[in-house]
């Protein structure tokens, strides 16, 4: 790794907090000029706002800056297809191209990076993997599909660029990946967490046992479920590895947070790099410490696609950096990824997040597998099950299990009554990428 890159300075990641504001407010004015120098979107936003550049004499003067959402990116790329008028340079510049992965939102969203770009999304994978004790000598396994979403596509650069040695699994089937993970005696393992747990199911099945492997460090990303203790408690006894939680998106091209090796129950931010804010989604009024809202971040990074205080949909708690022992001067958010914005369900008047379903039903060691299912009795009443497949030889269990789960779950949501099923085994859907547990019914009614 290029230790002289300015893009990776291990200096940053100790600067004292008036520094890395003064070095924020630097980048944020650059990336401001830069936009409305070389954006059509950008411009056209800056002056229905009556906002410009050098209006930017602190960080308090960000909230200047208009809000960017999903659906103006979308809007601006249906009307001057294929990329809108957001991108700052011709399509001829770009190297790489991905799609966002479609969990959300009416049509996936089309980027592109230039060669600078993409330096830099690895650079800031190499802060997480290397915060979290990746170094040359380890081998990395990446569970991962490498099709258009971006995924693990700038982790595996970061690994390339540390030293690592890089074993892509490409499309081979879960079997097959477990054989090269233990013959090839991987380290280190990169994967959804709902894959991670299909990749442990799996070696059981094949009688083969993971926690002897070599591998000693799980990294997750792509879904809440990394930052879940009870999930992370399962995946560390399964695989007999620490699991360390990350978070990235398309629209931003690289990871924005990691968990580092002291594991303080939550992930870094890297402030050098990026300015989040934690806001209530409602109203945007600005959410203090230890008060949950949702991330809108600022990438200094990326300059095809200048992104200025975009509205994620994330749900987060920020934390003050000397909260985690590490010694990093970076804030961090306790729980990671807690939930979106659009991932909430109301349930007879009561709000319903998968992310606080699944850290209950995982507390349960029986449930192999679950799926939430929303649906309406005789069309007048919402009615919310949670499905569930036992564990093999745990099948005596379900008689006690099922109502102690209702009533986990009904007390963690003020009193509303969730039906419990259990399913036979291997009747639910399985995933690799980002697991997709609720399924609404009620507007098929």
């Amino acid at each position: 790794m290029n230790m002289d890159s300015p893009y990776w300075n291990p200096k940053n990641e100790k600067m004292p907090r008036e520094e890395l504001k003064a070095l924020q407010l630097l980048k944020l004015r650059r990336m401001c000029e830069w936009a409305e120098a070389e954006s059509d979107f950008h411009r056209r936003r800056f002056a229905q706002a009556k906002f410009k550049p050098e209006q930017l004499r602190s960080l308090d003067d960000l909230r200047r800056i208009p809000i960017m959402t999903r659906a103006e990116w979308m809007d601006c790329q249906a009307e001057k297809p294929l990329f809108g008028d957001l991108v700052t340079a011709p399509r001829e510049n770009a190297i790489r191209y991905h799609l966002t992965s479609g969990t959300s939102g009416r049509q996936p969203l089309r980027v592109l990076d230039s060669m600078k770009d993409w330096e830099w999304i690895a650079e800031m994978w190499c802060y997480g993997f290397w915060g979290f004790g990746v170094r040359p000598q380890d081998t990395v396994f990446f569970a991962f599909s490498y099709g258009s979403f971006i995924g693990f596509w700038g982790a595996h650069y970061c690994c390339e660029k540390l030293g690592a040695l890089v074993l892509p699994s490409g499309n081979m089937t879960t079997e097959n990946r477990v054989k090269q993970i233990v013959e090839m005696e991987a380290t280190t393992v990169c994967a959804t967490p709902t894959y991670a747990l299909r990749m442990a199911h799996t070696a059981r099945e094949m009688g083969i046992d993971l926690p002897s492997s070599r591998v000693n460090k799980l990294i997750v990303s792509g879904e809440p479920a990394g930052s879940i203790p009870a999930v992370k408690r399962m995946l560390e006894q399964q695989w007999g590895a620490k699991c360390g939680d990350t978070a990235g998106m398309t629209e931003i091209g690289t990871i924005m947070i990691f968990e580092c090796s002291h594991q303080p129950g939550g992930t870094h931010i890297l402030e050098d790099n990026f300015i989040e804010e934690v806001v209530d989604p409602r109203t945007m009024e600005v959410k203090g410490y230890g008060e949950e809202g949702e991330r809108i971040v600022t990438s200094f990074g990326r300059g095809f696609i200048p992104l200025l205080r975009y509205r994620t949909g994330d749900l987060v708690m920020r934390m003050p950096w000397n909260k985690c022992s590490c010694g990093r001067t970076f804030d961090w958010y306790e729980g990671g990824i807690r939930g979106r914005t659009d991932d909430m369900k109301a349930i007879r008047g009561t709000n319903v997040y998968p992310r606080a379903v699944e850290s209950i039903v995982r507390e349960c060691p029986e449930i192999d597998e679950f799926q939430i299912v929303l649906w309406r009795k005789d069309n007048v009443q919402d009615e919310i099950t949670v499905k569930i497949e036992v564990k093999p030889g745990f099948e005596e269990r379900t008689a006690e299990l099922l109502p102690r789960l209702g009533k986990d779950l009904a007390a963690a949501h003020e009193g509303l009554r969730f039906n419990v099923e259990c399913v036979a085994h291997g009747t639910l859907p399985r995933y690799e990428l980002k697991a997709k547990r609720l399924k609404d019914e009620r507007e098929y009614k």
